[in-house]
């Protein structure tokens, strides 16, 4: 007759313990044991402009480098940052419009670095007769406050020598723009993709893109309070490894890596392969963003929506570039770093 021997379990589990860390030990630190990655908590704004996100926590990149990211999804990227200085996540995606009014606000936020830029546009209904930016005088324009859309509206306007007297604009929510331009109560949208691929869509020859290409681009970036950067130094370091990865993997799979966007952010494949160029991925800390950041600063220091007493900022005090430089230094080109 077989005997069977029945073992404590705390033997088994010690044992069980015991060959998990003998087996990491012999894998590397990049098979590292749940209990060891480190922990952060990510406010993403869900749309094609946090791609590099999206693909970094969707293909195991942020856990190949021992971070375990809880993604809470967001609409824009001032509630991502908001609920990051309200203490509610740890990291924000998010544009130049929050990081200017968090700025002059005296928050004490950390610009870590740029992921992504993209150029607004400007679509008209057909019927208006617009050709070019100087034909909108006198017509009605959609744009949406407090974000890079109105500063965008401000831009162009000025570049076609026009004024907001000589137009006049209605306030809306991208989601919004569409319905009105479709209805006839307004004649233009000033807004980002996928919001004019999607009007592009709905009303085929009713609607024509305006060349407005270099007026204003909107960036999306990495944000994070500077006492969270102070005490998890090294954690951030990684979550920009994670994002660099993110862009190589994205450039080198092009295919899948609109699937895995289009996928995660609700949208078909085929509407988002036509713009997909349209969203310039790379992980940088460039004089280009801080020209955006001063636009944008203006702007609001113009039209005064800003706290009383604001001034530019110095941006050489907001944007930290420790992390990104001993994480590939070559991607960090500003003038005065």
């Amino acid at each position: 007759m077989h005997r069977t021997t029945i073992r404590p379990i705390t033997t088994i589990a010690g044992r069980a313990t015991l060959c998990c860390l003998v087996v990491g030990l012999a894998l590397g630190p990049n098979c590292a044991l749940a209990a060891e990655l480190l922990k952060a908590r990510l406010a993403e704004n869900l749309a094609p402009i946090s791609g590099l996100a999206i693909v970094a926590k969707s293909k195991g990149i942020f856990e190949k480098h021992g971070l375990d990211i809880t993604v809470s999804n967001f609409t824009s990227g001032k509630q991502c940052l908001d609920t990051v200085i309200g203490g509610g996540a740890d990291i924000a995606t998010t544009a130049e419009a929050p990081v200017t009014a968090s700025t002059m606000a005296n928050q004490p936020i950390a610009f870590i670095a740029g992921m992504e830029y993209s150029d607004l546009k400007t679509l008209v209904a057909a019927k208006a007769g617009v050709k070019t930016k100087a034909d909108l005088r006198g017509k009605r324009i959609a744009f949406t406050a407090g974000t890079g859309s109105e500063v965008y509206t401000a831009t162009l306007l000025k570049s076609a020598g026009l004024t907001p007297k000589d137009v006049t604009l209605v306030n809306l929510r991208p989601q919004e723009m569409l319905p009105a331009l479709a209805a006839g109560s307004i004649d233009a949208i000033d807004t980002w993709e996928p919001h004019v691929a999607n009007a592009k869509k709905a009303m085929g020859e009713a609607v024509t893109e305006v060349d407005t290409k270099g007026t204003y681009s909107e960036t999306f970036n990495i944000v994070v309070m500077k006492p969270y950067l102070d005490a998890n130094p090294v954690l951030v370091e990684k979550f920009i490894a994670a994002l660099i990865d993110a862009e190589i993997w994205m450039k080198a799979q092009p295919d899948e890596a609109i699937t895995t966007v289009a996928d995660a952010v609700g949208m078909k494949r085929d509407e988002l392969a036509p713009i997909w160029a349209d969203y310039v991925y790379r992980v940088r800390l460039d004089d280009r963003l801080i020209e955006i950041l001063k636009t944008h600063s203006a702007w609001r220091l113009e039209s005064g929506n800003h706290p009383p007493g604001a001034a530019m900022p110095d941006f050489s005090k907001v944007v930290v570039t420790e992390p990104l430089k001993k994480v590939d230094p070559a991607r960090v080109t500003l003038s005065w770093k």
